[in-house]
């Protein structure tokens, strides 16, 4: 099997002049002799518990055998792999990889492009993820393994008691924050998390944004395009008035407010229920989950905010070997429902997740559909196309919005993304990448 490359990532391969360009010398799995056993394939992830999920695919597939070596998430193990590339040896057969880090990984010529292995699986995930392994072209750089959908989580009890009523749209967010200060200024409906740029980019992408894009063979940076100015106009207008809270999530005084029932809304991603259940234990039962308030109410969208893929490295001697493997863990009724059980993943794939997820998680045990809303809105996440330096731009997030909630101001606030993007886009062009403005 010789490994293709689709016309725009080729492209963005091409324009990465600075960054590894190293050779999959080692890869491709054409020339690769046959092997005297069984095809032994290392598997780099940090997924809890992936290992019991393998020992299933190992005792049934004695030829492919599959050992998992665990490794810390998000950045460090990017890093590890990288440096791999870059000395030609040392990388894994196969990769988690979170989504925004794959234009990263395909510049560095660090993926391979398996299409021919799984390009019929694009039609069992939503338009939008299927887009974040693919970055828009006939290429296929993973199979996507999770995702992470938005959705209001809000406690019910409080709501009833004060009268308030679930908005739908963010004019009636922005309502309901007013109407709860009001009636209890000690209360906030939600915070605006200066530390999560995460959190930020699905809220741009549900209301349309895409900050990087291919033209030609040229990146281009739009962080500060129509949709993301109004996101951050619109919180900036909440954090000014006072009607929403400024300050991080994650902290302990944030965790107090979840549980103390002082923070009563909380904007985040399929994996609420297992933040809620860790820091705010004394509130079992009290939670509801309904959609994101929308821009447009005949047009529901939501963003997505955190999820992974599993993909096949260019250093791969059996390529196709790998290709079979992520395929039954991310696209089987087997494997899915393994990584529900084992893992906690809400999973990317459509058809699989209805029976994996049969019952609502335990801590929402009061609302029976609960996935059944999660599975309605994830369809509607567009596509959002992530670039080769979104840590730069993740890391502006975190600078500029720390000092736009700390002044508590809405013209802050749009600043804040016009800092973004134009240390984004000095960046790529002082990385040598090509970029058109």
């Amino acid at each position: 099997m010789r490994l293709s490359t689709g016309t725009k990532a080729a492209a963005i391969i091409a324009s990465a002049a600075l960054l590894m360009t190293a050779c999959s010398s080692g890869g491709g799995g054409s020339d690769a002799p046959a092997a005297d056993g069984p095809v032994e394939l290392t598997f780099w992830t940090w997924a809890p518990n992936v290992d019991k999920v393998v020992e299933t695919w190992n005792a049934a597939n004695p030829d492919i055998q599959v050992t998992v070596n665990k490794q810390d998430g998000g950045d460090p193990a990017i890093t590890k792999l990288l440096t791999a590339v870059k000395a030609g040896s040392g990388a894994p057969d196969i990769m988690q990889t979170e989504y925004q880090k794959i234009p990263t990984l395909v510049s560095a010529d660090a993926l391979a492009d398996i299409s021919g292995e799984v390009a019929d699986l694009a039609d069992q995930f939503p338009e939008g993820v299927w887009n974040d392994v693919t970055l828009g072209s006939d290429a296929v750089y993973a199979v996507p393994q999770d995702s992470g959908p938005m959705q209001f989580y809000y406690r019910a009890d409080i709501f009833e008691q004060l009268g308030l009523t679930v908005p739908t749209t963010w004019d009636e967010y922005a309502a309901t924050a007013a109407a709860l200060q009001a009636a209890d200024p000690t209360k906030y409906l939600g915070t605006f998390s200066a530390t999560d740029a995460g959190w930020f980019t699905g809220l741009s992408q549900q209301a349309g944004a895409s900050w990087w894009g291919i033209d030609g063979d040229a990146w281009t940076v739009a962080v500060d395009d129509e949709a993301t100015l109004k996101v951050a106009d619109y919180w900036g207008g909440l954090v000014e008035s006072g009607v929403i809270d400024n300050k991080p999530m994650y902290t302990p005084e944030w965790n107090a407010a979840l549980n103390n029932g002082t923070q009563i809304g909380w904007l985040s991603a399929i994996w609420a229920p297992g933040v809620l259940e860790g820091n705010a234990p004394d509130t079992a039962g009290l939670w509801k989950m309904a959609p994101m308030p929308q821009w447009d109410a005949a047009k529901p969208a939501t963003g997505n905010w955190g999820g992974s893929a599993t993909a096949v490295t260019s250093q791969s001697k059996h390529p196709a070997e790998a290709a079979q493997f992520i395929t039954w863990l991310n696209s089987s009724q087997e494997g899915v429902d393994l990584l529900v059980d084992q893992t906690g993943i809400y999973p990317a794939n459509i058809p699989a997740s209805a029976e994996a997820l049969s019952e609502p998680p335990t801590f929402f045990a009061n609302q029976p559909d609960f996935y059944e809303i999660a599975a309605q809105t994830a369809k509607t996440a567009g596509s959002f196309t992530y670039g080769p330096n979104v840590n730069v731009t993740y890391s502006a997030y975190n600078d500029e919005f720390g000092k736009a909630t700390e002044a508590k101001s809405q013209a802050a606030f749009t600043a804040a993304v016009e800092a973004m993007q134009k240390v984004t886009l000095e960046d790529l062009k002082s990385s040598g990448f090509n970029v058109k403005e």
